[in-house]
């Protein structure tokens, strides 16, 4: 078994690592095998769990996310769900395990770097020696894919979302254990290499960000003046509309589109379930989840022709057009034409344009969350042509961002392959897969170490979910 090196030039940590030299069965069936000379035994000989509680729940607020582990609350863009009174959350320390009981079967999960305070419904875990255990190379194992099946099947619930993983079945789980000194080299070895593959995805990243600039361009040119470069003008009357084509049109959009609110408590087979992090900001791109779909809450139901506006951090610009029968949550505004003189496609372009994103984000309220109203963007002096230069623009936007949209696609397979490698990595590196014993690797700065932010970004919505699983365990 090798490691490929992920476009790393001469690195002499991306040399081909191989496997031990002998190896004996494993505890757990998912692992198969670990080295020979590697321990294992039940977490309770590592781990105890610990239950003290906040006196004043002024201590520093932590968040437990599958994405990005125990991190301060105050870093974070998930503040949807605040108590009045923390006095009563769980007390943890640099060191602990801290363990999201409801959401572990997704592995929000980690090992804290903070001291600080956590939901009462949460597991918090101490180590029994301390410094028995790496930071690094413990919350990596505790992520990897072998531990997370682990947790789904010792995890009890009716259903997968209310799956829950309790004290005493964690604690019977094996947990691999390294000499301490092969985890401190693990540790630096992965530190070194996870460090160098987020830059290769930041760098990635701002292409993207400057080809989507490219393509937004493009989109706004087209949906406000036209495809025409030498079409005539003439003044709008609306400050921010400034001049449009002459033989445009104008008026409020609330005369063009109707803001429908048909809600529901259930999802028909046939229809398709959307919430904010399944469509991609500034493309409108949607990623439909898989298998069956359950919402405590009511939800919208939207139509082939609507067009689905996200009003919550509207900057994000989430405007998609489903082209489908289906059901969405409530953050979304669902706009259907109820003028002839305006066509889905054309509306969806429009709403995403740059000009209509920038206004609306003007008048959101909510400083940590910001919404935007419907009575704004109604209200909002919309320009256009005719059906048939509304296609024609349409068609013009596709073949002039065709090259673009094929250049980014290819940048993000690029970062899909690296994010997969480099779970595959860890996984096979702490769980003894692979040897990193005697792989050169450069001293990493604590300072440099780079997250893969843009990640975490995406899946805020996913987190915030998370955050509300929470608060409805803190009242079971």
């Amino acid at each position: 078994m090798t490691a490929s090196k992920p476009g790393s030039g001469d690195n002499k940590m991306s040399q081909a690592l191989k496997p031990y030299s002998s190896y004996k069965t494993a505890k757990m069936p998912w692992l198969d095998q670990i080295p020979s000379h590697w321990d294992e035994k039940r977490a309770k000989y590592f781990f105890r769990e610990v239950d003290e509680r906040s006196q004043t729940g002024e201590e520093e607020l932590l968040s437990v996310s599958h994405k990005t582990g125990i991190t301060p609350r105050s870093e974070k863009n998930v503040t949807m769900f605040k108590a009045e009174s923390y006095v009563g959350s769980k007390l943890c320390k640099p060191g602990d395990i801290v363990i999201n009981t409801m959401w572990a079967w997704m592995a929000a999960l980690g090992v804290s770097n903070h001291a600080g305070i956590v939901s009462p419904a949460y597991g918090v875990y101490r180590p029994l020696e301390e410094g028995a255990y790496s930071r690094l190379f413990l919350d990596n194992l505790l992520r990897t894919r072998s531990f997370v099946s682990e947790y789904i099947c010792r995890s009890t619930g009716i259903r997968s979302s209310r799956l829950r993983l309790y004290p005493d079945q964690f604690l019977r789980i094996p947990f691999v254990y390294p000499p301490k000194e092969e985890q401190g080299i693990i540790e630096k070895y992965l530190r070194a290499k996870t460090t160098q593959i987020a830059k290769f995805i930041k760098a990635k990243r701002k292409l993207i960000a400057l080809l989507n600039e490219q393509k937004q361009a493009i989109i706004n040119q087209a949906v406000t003046r036209g495809l025409d470069a030498n079409v005539r003008l003439k003044p709008s009357g609306v400050d921010y509309l400034g001049d449009i084509p002459e033989h445009w049109e104008v008026r409020r959009l609330k005369y063009l589109v109707n803001n429908v609110n048909n809600q529901t408590a259930t999802k028909a087979p046939d229809e398709k379930y959307i919430a904010l992090e399944h469509v991609e900001s500034w493309t409108g791109a949607i990623c439909y989840p898989d298998g069956d779909i359950s919402f405590e809450s009511l939800v919208k139901q939207f139509t082939p022709d609507d067009v689905l506006f996200g009003k919550l951090r509207p900057y994000l610009a989430k405007v998609a057009f489903p082209k489908c029968r289906g059901v969405c949550v409530g953050e979304f505004l669902v706009f259907r034409c109820h003028d002839e003189k305006l066509i889905p496609c054309f509306l969806e372009n429009k709403l995403r344009s740059f000009s209509i994103i920038d206004l609306v984000n003007s008048s959101t309220y909510g400083a940590k969350m910001p919404r935007a109203d419907w009575t704004f963007i109604g209200n909002l002096f919309f320009s256009y042509p005719d059906k048939s230069e509304q296609q024609q623009i349409v068609d013009g936007i596709k073949e002039k961002t065709s090259k673009l949209n094929a250049a980014i696609a290819s940048l993000q397979n690029e970062i899909d392959l690296i994010r997969e490698y480099r779970t595959r990595l860890i996984s096979d590196v702490v769980t003894g897969k692979l040897d990193v014993r005697g792989i050169e690797v450069e001293e990493v700065d604590a300072s440099e170490v780079l997250g893969d932010h843009d990640e975490a970004e995406e899946n805020t919505f996913t987190e915030e979910a998370e955050e509300a699983e929470e608060d409805l365990s803190d009242n079971d």
